[in-house]
């Protein structure tokens, strides 16, 4: 169908300039104040409304964007949000100028729109009663969309009525006790990894190794373990795929896969395709499991399509429901709703729609038989693999979820975040922001702004009417609830006004801090911490006060706990099957609620006593730019794997820890330490494959010597001319975002002059995922951020030939760390973490045969030691900037001539 075009004009703007395209097609360069004046007045056709307006230094613009309207044409399909991945995905000509992008959008918008009456267009269904409410949402699109969309001869099946429901199925039986056989599993790599492909040694040494942890257990509380480092290259995931879906297939059992990034779970599903082409087998087969937080939660959406949310949270409302109707599993986190689309709404709205507050109804709501998570749960129980992620496998070990389901093989990828994992799952938090949302979730709404928010009398208000002990529990607890902090519980303490016992403590957590503090950050507006040690009399009694309030609440949910749990033996004529899964939801929600007020308990116990050596202990208030936001009093393990061990490692039949850096810069004592495997009383197996990569000829890392420390114009210098040198594809990693924001800041529109278009996490209105996708995209382009980007980023080829790290990760010098220092060897312990973080940020460079790189270092003060960070063979010289200069475009001409051009048209200069 011919696009027409519209009658709107387009504006375009990036670092080196602002164009705009007016509806004679002829586009001109304009200024900043003309552009925000034009934009004001009529609406323009653009890409990315907030980066748009941070461009031109106007937060507040709005008009015709065009992702918004691909998100609602199609929805959970990703589109890189730039004008040549625009350009890519809807089959037009880049064009070869920059000031014929603004061109490109209207020409862009009109064939989108023209989209709606092909008649293979897949999304049509329920679109028209969208635009109908978008239309009366004053969505700028609606008009042009309605006069697209014709009114259906029936009533459109609209979400709720058109997703699946999800049916009980009987428990899965035990899974066989088998023996893989090696000739056996390595067949199974063979066709996993296809007709023709490189025979890897490595990989085929690898699977058999794995293939051990599923042989049947030999002694109680002994898993089969095995601690496995295999290189980059390597391809460790097909690697354990392949025993463990052969297991699977044979004992009849669910292998979980638990990974720490986003990133890994998306390669792992579609890894696990090869496994199952069949899509419909594959969707049976492979369950991704994720915290509920991430998912849609349906009446939330429900909620905020009724009236409940308004202006743009309500478009956003609308457009998600446009794609939870097409979503594979309603996953809005790193799943398939594109990561820019709730970044165009300015975060407004986003977190409402999903369960972060253990909200959840479970058969009291409506869409029970529907909702995305029950999906994912009861999926997970039939499934063959399921791909989980660290602090979901250790919660559902922690708080006794899906008992009858709790997977027995188990496989940690990223093992080297294990340690870090459990360090948060297993930590305790006495803040003030905790203990209001455990008042919230008692008491109910005490606001105007009352929202679905439903306290316990609420929820469970059959359970009280039937029996009348329950029912004095439920009005206990909520008196009780009341000694906990409530609105304004900051603003109280600033002034020195608390309110309750509980706020009467953190007050002297927070005068502690202030008048301990010897960081010198008070004024700097960091946050503070100091140790929980010699308590005097103020606190002591704060402590008892607190503690008999927190006793006085935990005792009634305690003793509501147990007469839930005797209803649901009973069975009473009025339980039928959906009162009983949500008496089982309240009886999980308590639990939680029990675990954590217990924990608070025993951490306040502790206060004015002799310190406990497993844990420790310490005062904080949490602060952003100088403003408080939460303060009270933290507890962690010196050693969090001691839990997962008992929890996790110990009933599990078989596991493997594995990564390309498990041992950390340090040897398989490190491993063993990291990832609990000394805490087992049977020794561990322990194997090792080195990356096929030649590194001394395929990277080079280089010590810059001439970069002072904390000259920032001097590092913003260095950035701006390595960046030159590579011609783009440079990642920037630095250790605090200050520094990051600054740098950018300085060399943003000096690098849009080049032609080399720059990205910055904490700085573009741009999810992570989103920027590494652009980056990806554009050989050209350039990224800089932190420890996200350090660990888990897979850019192979020539988008990624240069890292650098503005200085030596040094880790931060906090309580905690000062602790775990102490007890693991002092600077060796330091050297550890460093070596790990080093070793992760050099395995971005090399990921496939093919690839070259240089790893630059700006700090002259690099010590030695830390060499052996990089693989065996590295070349690594001390250099001044200018010779790093020399030595990186010399590369890059060699690279030229070889036929590996970085030369590119620029039309990734920016992800608007």
């Amino acid at each position: 169908m011919t696009a027409i075009p519209l009658p709107y004009p387009a504006l375009h703007a990036s670092h080196s300039g602002i164009w705009i395209c007016n509806t004679d097609g002829v586009s001109r360069a304009i200024g900043k104040g003309e552009a925000i004046g034009c934009v004001a007045e009529t609406p323009h056709i653009l890409l990315n409304a907030p980066l748009l307006g941070q461009r031109l230094g106007y937060p507040d613009l709005s008009g015709l964007d065009l992702l918004e309207l691909y998100a609602f044409i199609h929805p959970a399909q990703f589109i890189v949000p730039t004008p040549a991945g625009l350009a890519k995905t809807l089959g037009l000509a880049a064009p070869e100028q920059e000031a014929d992008v603004a061109h490109l959008y209207r020409q862009a918008a009109s064939l989108l729109l023209a989209g709606l009456e092909a008649p293979h267009w897949q999304e049509r269904e329920g679109a028209w009663s969208s635009a109908q409410a978008l239309y009366r949402l004053r969505w700028p699109w609606a008009g042009e969309v309605g006069q697209k969309l014709t009114k259906p001869a029936q009533a459109e099946r609209w979400l709720f009525s058109k997703l699946d429901e999800w049916e009980e199925e009987a428990p899965r039986p035990a899974p066989r006790s088998i023996t893989l056989d090696e000739t056996a599993t390595l067949a199974t790599l063979d066709q996993l990894t296809g007709a023709g492909a490189e025979d890897r040694q490595g990989q085929k040494s690898y699977a058999a190794a794995v293939a051990q942890i599923f042989n049947p257990r030999r002694i109680k509380g002994a898993p089969n373990m095995l601690l496995a480092e295999a290189g980059t290259g390597i391809g460790k995931t097909l690697g354990y795929l392949a025993p463990a879906s052969l297991w699977s297939q044979q004992a009849g059992g669910a292998v979980w896969i638990s990974t720490f990034t986003k990133a890994l779970q998306r390669q792992l599903d579609r890894e696990t395709r090869r496994i199952y082409p069949d899509e419909a087998t594959f969707r049976k087969k492979v369950v991704v499991r994720k915290g509920r937080e991430n998912y849609l939660c349906l009446l939330n959406l429900e909620d905020a399509l009724q009236g409940g949310f308004a202006g743009r949270a309500a478009i956003l409302a609308h457009l998600v429901a446009r794609w939870a109707a097409y979503s594979k599993d309603g996953d809005m986190v790193g799943g398939d709703l594109p990561g820019w689309l709730t970044t165009l709404f300015r975060r407004n709205g986003t977190t409402a729609l999903t369960d972060r507050r253990g909200e959840c109804v479970y058969a009291g709501c409506p869409h029970y038989r529907k909702c995305f998570i029950e999906k994912a749960s009861r999926a997970s129980q039939q499934a063959d693999i399921v791909i989980a992620n660290h602090a979901l496998v250790m919660v559902n070990a922690a708080r006794g979820r899906e008992q009858q389901n709790r997977p027995t093989r188990l496989i940690f990828d990223e093992g080297h975040h294990l340690f870090d994992a459990a360090d948060s799952m297993f930590a305790a938090r006495l803040s003030g922001q905790e203990a209001i949302e455990i008042r919230r979730w008692v008491i109910g709404p005490e606001s105007k702004n009352r929202g679905r928010r439903r306290g316990l009398a609420a929820r469970l208000a059959d359970l009280a009417s039937y029996d009348e002990e329950g029912g004095r529990a439920i009005e206990s607890a909520r008196h009780a609830a009341e000694a906990l902090p409530s609105d304004g519980w900051l603003q109280r303490l600033a002034e020195g006004e608390p309110f309750g016992p509980v706020e009467a403590l953190l007050h002297q957590v927070r005068a502690m801090v202030f008048a301990r503090d010897e960081s010198q950050s008070a004024d700097a507006g960091y946050g503070l911490e100091t140790e929980l040690s010699d308590v005097e009399g103020p606190m002591i009694d704060a402590v008892a006060t607190a503690a008999e309030a927190m006793d006085a609440l935990l005792r009634p949910l305690v003793r509501l706990a147990q007469r839930i749990e005797h209803l649901i033996e009973e069975g009473p004529d009025w339980m039928d099957g959906p009162a009983r899964a949500r008496m089982e939801g309240a009886l999980s929600s308590l639990g939680w609620r029990c675990d954590t007020l217990s924990g608070w308990l025993s951490l306040l116990a502790r206060i004015g006593g002799p310190a406990d050596p497993d844990f420790v202990d310490w005062l904080m208030i949490d602060r952003y730019e100088g403003r408080e936001y939460d303060l009270g009093i933290c507890r962690h393990w010196l050693d969090p794997t001691i839990p997962v061990t008992e929890m996790v490692t110990k009933p599990a039949h078989g596991m493997m820890i594995t990564s390309a850096t498990l041992k950390g810069g340090g040897g398989w004592d490190t491993a063993r330490a990291r990832s609990g495997a000394v805490h087992l009383e049977h020794a561990t197996q322990e194997f090792e494959v080195a990356s096929p990569f030649d590194y001394p000829n395929q990277a080079k890392v280089i010590i810059v010597t001439d970069v002072k420390r904390g000259d920032m114009a001097g590092l913003a210098g260095a950035y701006a001319q390595l960046i030159e040198a590579s011609g783009g594809g440079t990642l920037g990693l630095f250790t605090a975002i200050r520094r990051l924001r600054t740098v950018y800041a300085r060399i943003a529109d000096r690098m849009a002059q080049s032609g080399l278009p720059i990205y910055a996490q904490h700085v573009d209105p741009i999810d992570t995922g989103t920027l590494v996708d652009i980056f990806r995209d554009e050989p050209k382009a350039s990224l800089l951020g932190t420890d996200a980007l350090r660990d888990g980023v897979d850019v192979p080829g020539q988008s990624l030939r240069l890292v650098v790290m503005e200085s030596v990760p040094w880790p931060r010098p906090n309580i905690l760390h000062r602790a775990r220092r102490l007890a693991g060897g002092g600077t060796s312990y330091d050297d550890r973490i460093i070596r790990a973080r080093l070793a992760q940020a050099f395995g971005r460079i090399i990921r496939r045969a093919d690839d070259h790189g240089h790893f630059v270092i700006l700090s002259s003060a690099f010590p030695s030691r830390l060499f052996s960070a990089f693989p065996e063979g590295t070349p690594i010289i001390r250099m001044t900037l200018d010779e790093a200069l020399t030595e990186i475009k010399t590369s890059k001409s060699d690279m030229t001539q070889s036929g590996l051009s970085t030369e590119t048209s620029f039309m990734h200069d920016d992800p608007i």
